[in-house]
């Protein structure tokens, strides 16, 4: 189940939402860190064996007032609340945005396009960032990292050494208002309330209702009213302004949310489909967060699992919880389960 923080830390400590399991910010004061020494690994790229297992203060931040942290494969990012982005740990060819060595684990601001733009939002993925930039003619997403897949979104594989416009948006008349990274697919929600995912399609995680390999440029789903989405671990979810939960792409250990016991859980969900489990819980759920980290050195503890917040405050988990992550004990045997309330309570 899940634990308090200790007491020491309860000032840098989240009380709301948090996106990864190592590193948070309270009210923007400054931002935490525990884990792994160096995100898990050493600058070649071997498992590192220190570990961080009490929050730490982020010394180079401590001048700047954090108002959202990310977690990327092999790296971070943090923004400020004058709107700039920060990116620190591994940057190896792509630099993460800034043009120091790739050695450099210090917090640095970003470059290129994005220098003197204000962001409203970040999100990471394996590799690569994705940025909400405030522009004259509306909000415009950015993207910088690795390529592979298509997951910058600019109609190719190349990979970013600095945040690059992506300019398809313009093109199909579609007007950002939130970004979601997954571990190798990304989605964006319109403000006319489209979905538009892109990147790697495994198991329908993009939810064009056909089997896919990657795509390149965010293109719609077919589901309209959209007000949240949330890109994961080989799946999406999606939330109607009705409080309608859709998820679709590996279903496995219930990834989904979906529990179709006579169907073969490694097909995949290729549209979205509405996630029962959740409606019949009869609550409004206002945000949903699948694992959008992938573990490749040890498979079994990478198993994807998804909490879901009410709008009272309830926390609802579901998924693999085979390592502890859903907060809730599971049955003798049990790797996976359906979504159950978290003895915790947010409101």
């Amino acid at each position: 189940m899940p634990y308090q923080v200790s007491a020491r830390h309860q000032d840098h400590a989240c009380r709301g939402w948090i996106e990864s399991n190592n590193a948070c910010e309270r009210h923007g004061k400054c931002l935490c860190i525990w884990n792994r020494h160096l995100w898990g690994y050493s600058l070649n790229g071997i498992p590192a064996t220190d570990y961080v297992n009490s929050p730490k203060v982020v010394e180079s931040l401590k001048g700047i007032f954090v108002v959202q942290a990310t977690i990327g494969g092999l790296f971070s990012a943090v923004l400020s609340r004058e709107d700039r982005v920060y990116t620190f740990s591994w940057g190896h060819e792509e630099r993460l945005g800034h043009n120091t060595d790739y050695a450099d684990v210090e917090p640095r601001l970003l470059s290129g396009p994005l220098e003197n733009v204000l962001v409203a939002q970040i999100a990471a993925g394996n590799c690569y960032l994705l940025m909400l930039a405030y522009q004259p003619t509306g909000m415009s997403v950015y993207s910088v990292g690795c390529g592979q897949g298509g997951k910058l979104g600019h109609g190719n594989k190349n990979s970013e050494g600095v945040p690059q416009l992506i300019a398809h948006f313009a093109g199909i008349d579609a007007r950002p208002v939130s970004i979601s990274a997954g571990a190798w697919h990304a989605a964006v929600l319109s403000s006319d309330g489209r979905v538009l995912p892109w990147g790697w399609g495994v198991q329908g995680c993009l939810g064009h209702g056909y089997a896919e390999e990657c795509a390149t440029l965010p293109m719609a789903v077919e589901i309209s009213n959209a007000v949240h989405v949330s890109a994961g671990q080989y799946c999406t979810f999606v939330m109607t302004d009705n409080g309608d939960v859709y998820s679709f792409g590996w279903k496995g250990y219930y990834n989904l949310g979906l529990q179709d016991e006579d169907e073969d859980e490694n097909q995949g969900v290729l549209a979205p489909k509405l996630v029962a489990s959740l409606t019949g819980l009869n609550k409004r759920f206002v945000q949903i967060s699948p694992t959008n980290a992938y573990d490749w050195h040890n498979r079994r503890t990478g198993v994807s699992h998804t909490v879901a917040l009410t709008e009272s405050g309830k926390v609802y988990a579901f998924g693999g919880g085979g390592s502890g992550q859903l907060g809730l004990k599971l049955a003798e045997g049990k790797e996976a389960m359906p979504p159950l309330q978290v003895d915790i309570d947010l409101a």
